[in-house]
């Protein structure tokens, strides 16, 4: 065995090859006769505390002393005394004499004299942690007396050390031992190793060996005595050099003197337990001990307290020591809501105290609890991570958002809570910048398609807010198939005012992206027909885009001229504030508010319509707690006015139709929708066309007198139209345009919604090729429904269907129109 030491014992005896751990510089301090090295572990480097006593032969009492020490640290476990992870004994020469070193390895701590030194706590902080640290070692001296029925022998400031989340912790077990006061026949010292006591740390009786008045009195009296020297020790700032110091109490808080003077009574069995120390002593009672305490036991309280505490911990946190806040409280809330104990609220103060961190720090101790906790199905986390998004958004990177975070975050787009949906959508602000592009054209694309045809308005009017800020992140291609139809064909026929808003502010901020082409076939006819919106802020926000895309015509014209060609995508520098067009408008959906009331496009401006404060204008994007709820009124009937639409040109661009029709009916995304409607039909011709849609039987004379009288009648337009009317439209995509598409519906949500070029051929050309000049709108024009038309409907059903009446067919336009 002896050579075998020898062989793993290098030197000075600090480089043991068997022992699993690095030991680094000492501390200047320690207890008794050992010696506190700093330390790391050889595997993965975390760091740890070794402590080295050395003796000059196997039979020298420290070493004995140490022995027991080392027994009892493993064998004795409690939160507040030092944790224990290895210990060994080695024996190396120097010279021809042999040197015997006991090294114990344990949690990474710190003397608590240099602690209390490093942390330069005063006033009221420094009470409150001196009463926290205090609260910790009673709790250790109880348990050792009180339940296990051992004496510590020695509590002193150097027999505490304090942990890296500055809890105090009891060691120096080398006196320590079993109190045997019960046993008659015990006539020897208690205290085996009472000799390594400093005389000034030493009571009356133990001073005097009174082992049988020791034996008398109860198990705590003296650790009682102790915890009388670490008091004055801590409050004073200095080492007990004699006994008589202990009565100069100047420097003992006047809430902990009582309690001082009974630790240090004369008379042993009168001497304060500490176990009564903890539960009556009023200097325990501040906001710091009640804080940690509350933490520590948060399994069991109920739901009430838990919500109640939460919220107000971050005010509380702003009160207490910071770098106990920070070093105990942070670490405490972290796991408290990473193992699902504590409430929701509790994000918000663990994001307030993550703040006081560093970047680094930051993203070691908050932001792997974050990440976790977006996979939690509690909703009211998921809710309070996408309201406090901002705070922690930059320090996550792309791959953990692309790989961990998205998918989570994803799931409350479809969310059956509007309030969700609309916190998920506002949150892809900070998350879609570091998306792949692969994750925003497969999965956010289609989202967004989905919530632009959302019930809700203000969603709807995110949505393409959204769209227009994170254009910049689309591909080109992507871009190419996505913008204009989105903020054309859906956002500009919406019927809620401040969703058209935002579609032509998105048009205008993005206006970069699109080629002169684009420009003046696509998205100046759609945005001129609001200029005469009965919004008014739409109003002005469309002459404010028809402004700016004439200018960008003018500046390729004039490139054109001085023989510059282009015809890609033109820059909008020269256009002031679009770098700031967009901005969220609406307001957040409160859980209390209920569903945002939907204002009808239909409305007349001088009906209640929105603040100008309410629609997207040149701010920034706004948090959502800070955004204006809107109230819209919706008693205003809405049945009889129209959006404006272009009117028919016979000018060779034949009719084009910008109708905005509602999008209530369309949940499922974009690929079911006509990328141009014709305009609502009047009462009457409504009832002619869903009528005629069911079969109708009637005696073929009838039907044959019928169209004879009508090809008689003049001013009857309708007997050229063929006996057999084409199918009425529907707002499903015709299968041509589908099977026409090269990109397919999964890959490209816009693709159904492209709006075609516009038409060449006028509304009012007959079949014969000649105009009408007195009435060019009499070919459209509808007769009056017949009382014996509308009983024959409902008797013919089940018969042969006959030729339709007149005024049964649409109108036969061309494809090329459309």
């Amino acid at each position: 065995m002896l050579n075998f030491l020898k062989g793993v014992v290098s030197g000075s005896g600090t480089g043991l090859k068997d022992l699993p751990y690095n030991i680094g510089e000492p501390y200047s301090s320690a207890w008794g006769s050992w010696i506190h090295y700093r330390g790391t572990s050889k595997d993965d480097g975390t760091p740890v505390s070794v402590f080295a006593l050395s003796g000059s032969s196997t039979n020298d009492g420290h070493l004995a002393a140490g022995r027991n020490g080392v027994k009892r640290l493993r064998t004795v476990r409690h939160p507040n005394i030092l944790s224990f992870l290895h210990s060994t004994e080695a024996e190396n020469f120097d010279g021809s004499t042999a040197k015997v070193t006991i090294y114990i390895v344990t949690e990474p701590v710190m003397p608590l004299s240099e602690k209390l030194k490093e942390l330069g706590l005063k006033g009221t902080q420094r009470d409150e942690y001196y009463a926290w640290g205090l609260h910790r070692i009673a709790k250790a001296v109880s348990f050792l007396n009180n339940d296990c029925k051992l004496v510590h022998g020695n509590v002193c400031l150097a027999s505490v050390v304090v942990t890296q989340t500055l809890d105090w912790k009891l060691h120096a077990f080398d006196v320590l031992s079993e109190f045997d006061g019960h046993n008659e026949s015990a006539v020897g010292p208690m205290l085996q190793y009472d000799w390594l006591i400093g005389a000034q740390y030493k009571s009356k009786e133990l001073l005097k060996s009174d082992w049988t008045t020791i034996r008398k009195s109860p198990p705590w009296t003296i650790d009682s005595w102790g915890l009388g020297c670490l008091i004055y020790e801590l409050f004073s700032g200095t080492k007990l050099s004699k006994t008589e110091d202990l009565c100069n109490t100047a420097s003992i808080p006047k809430s902990l003197l009582p309690d001082y003077q009974r630790l240090l009574s004369s008379m042993p069995p009168r001497r304060l337990n500490s176990s009564k120390l903890l539960e009556n002593s009023e200097y325990f009672q501040n906001k710091l001990v009640e804080t940690i305490q509350f933490m520590e036991i948060l399994n069991l309280k109920d739901s009430v307290e838990k919500d109640t505490f939460f919220r107000k911990l971050p005010n509380l946190a702003e009160q207490l020591p910071r770098e106990i806040v920070l070093k105990k409280l942070l670490p405490l809330l972290a796991s408290a809501l990473e193992f699902g104990s504590a409430a929701a609220p509790a994000l918000t103060a663990l994001l307030k105290m993550g703040s006081w961190l560093s970047t680094d720090e930051f993203s070691v101790k908050v932001l792997p609890t974050i990440i976790k906790l977006f996979a939690s199905n509690d909703r009211s986390i998921r809710v309070g991570l996408l309201q406090h998004i901002d705070q922690y958004g930059e320090s996550l990177s792309a791959k953990i958002v692309d790989e961990q975070v998205y998918a989570h975050v994803a799931t409350g787009f479809s969310d059956t809570s509007a309030f969700l949906r609309e916190l998920t959508l506002k949150s892809m602000l900070v998350l879609a910048p570091k998306l792949s592009h692969r994750t925003i054209s497969g999965s956010l694309l289609k989202y967004l398609s989905k919530l632009q045809v959302d019930e809700e308005p203000a969603i709807r009017t995110n949505t393409t807010i959204l769209l227009g800020n994170i254009a910049g992140y689309l591909n080109e291609g992507t871009r190419k198939r996505v913008l204009i139809n989105a903020l054309t064909v859906r956002a500009l026929r919406d019927t809620f005012a401040p969703a058209r808003a935002a579609g032509i502010m998105a048009l205008s901020a993005t206006s970069s992206y699109y080629d002169v082409t684009e420009i003046a076939t696509r998205i100046l006819p759609n945005i001129v027909v609001f200029t005469i919106d009965p919004d008014s802020d739409v109003q002005s926000k469309a002459f404010e885009a028809v402004d700016q895309f004439l200018q960008l015509v003018k500046q390729h014209h004039e490139k054109t001229n001085t023989g510059y060609t282009s015809t890609t995508s033109m820059g909008t520098s020269s256009i002031p504030g679009n770098a700031s067009l967009l901005g969220w408008a609406m307001s957040s959906l409160t859980l209390k508010g209920g569903k945002s009331s939907e204002q009808g496009s239909y409305a007349p401006a001088s009906s209640s319509m929105l603040p100008t404060s309410a629609v997207p204008d040149s701010s920034s994007i706004a948090d959502s707690s800070s955004i204006t709820p809107i109230h819209v009124s919706s008693s205003t009937d809405m049945t009889d006015q129209h959006v404006p639409v272009s009117p028919s040109l016979n000018d060779g661009w034949g009719e084009l139709e910008n109708g905005l029709e509602g999008l209530d009916g369309d949940k499922d995304g974009w690929d079911d929708i006509e990328p141009q409607e014709e305009p609502k039909p009047s009462p009457f011709l409504a009832n002619i066309q869903a009528a005629q849609r069911r079969p109708v039987s009637q005696p073929k004379p009838q039907v044959a007198s019928l169209r004879g009288s009508i090809k008689n009648d003049d001013e009857d337009l309708w007997g050229s139209v063929p006996a057999t009317a084409p199918a009425p439209r529907t707002s499903s995509q015709p299968s041509s345009t589908r099977s026409s598409r090269t990109v397919d519906d999964d890959e490209d949500p816009w693709g159904a919604i492209s709006a075609p070029a516009p038409s060449t051929k006028s509304l009012n050309v007959k079949k014969g090729g000649s105009l009408d000049d007195t009435d060019p709108w009499a070919a459209i024009a509808a007769p009056v429904p017949t009382s014996k038309a509308r009983s024959s409907i409902g008797r013919g059903r089940g018969n042969k269907p006959t030729v339709p009446k007149l005024g049964a067919q649409r109108i036969n336009r061309t494809s090329s129109g459309m």
